[in-house]
């Protein structure tokens, strides 16, 4: 059984899943799914193109699925999809996709501070830390694990690797490979992420391959491709490993620069 206020304004053709908690002042328009066990507090617009797996909490002021902010947007009916456990805290703006081919699409475990905005076509994984203030440009994508301090500017279309750390204040236009901290103006490589490697439980073998690998990465003189190669030939495999040439070789924008 649902908790909903009468003070809410929820469109007759959205559809409520069970056991959610629909607080007063709360607005959801037609084309909109909620997912069981939801909790929505007070002033959250959910406008059209919303789909909440379960378990969200979605706190005061928040939005989700708004217009997207991009100038080739032609008002088509397009999506964002939110998976199941997320927090969202007050006055996040999340944008739905640009085209209808597209979505932007946030998984689950994440935990989305006060303040952050998301644009149009950003794909998030799982279990994420976006700290207060930061800002999403359109078409990023977010691996898992991650952690943004507060105030981060992500630009258009870098890519962020598994369980790297990014700090306060930062604003990038490159890729961030996985297992690293971010930091510096301008962002530059800081070191390995022992904090989220240790919490992963990822063996003390691995966590000094996946040093010596960004040894051959911003230490060495050679191009992306040919540092794949040798970190193919120098480095023993593992999933951690295979995870970072798989994301070297992919980059598009390229790589953030060392210290």
């Amino acid at each position: 059984m649902s908790n909903i206020s009468d003070k809410a304004v929820i469109s007759p053709n959205a559809k409520i899943g069970q056991n959610v908690t629909i607080y007063p002042f709360v607005y959801i328009e037609d084309d909109v799914v909620v997912g069981d066990d939801c909790i929505l507090y007070p002033g959250v617009n959910l406008m059209n193109g919303t789909r909440l797996g379960k378990g969200n909490k979605i706190h005061q002021n928040t939005v989700i699925s708004a217009i997207p902010q991009d100038f080739n947007y032609t008002g088509g009916a397009t999506v964002c999809v939110i998976g199941d456990n997320n927090i969202i805290r007050e006055n996040v703006v999340i944008n739905r996709a640009t085209y209808e081919s597209g979505e932007t699409h946030i998984e689950n475990g994440n935990f989305l501070m006060e303040g952050v905005h998301i644009s149009h076509d950003v794909h998030m994984g799982n279990n994420n830390v976006l700290g207060y203030g930061t800002k999403i440009a359109g078409d990023v994508e977010i691996h898992n694990n991650t952690i943004f301090s507060s105030g981060v500017i992500a630009n258009p279309g870098v890519r962020v690797g598994d369980c790297s750390m990014i700090q306060s204040g930062c604003r990038f236009s490159k890729d961030v490979p996985p297992y690293i901290v971010a930091g510096g103006h301008p962002i530059k490589y800081g070191g390995i992420n022992s904090f989220v490697i240790d919490k992963q439980g990822i063996d003390e073998k691995v966590k000094a391959h996946i040093a010596n690998a960004y040894r051959l990465v911003f230490h060495g003189q050679d191009d992306i491709m040919n540092v794949c190669s040798q970190i193919v030939q120098q480095i023993p495999s593992s999933v951690e490993i295979d995870n970072i040439i798989d994301f070297l070789c992919a980059s598009k924008l390229g790589l953030i620069t060392k210290m």
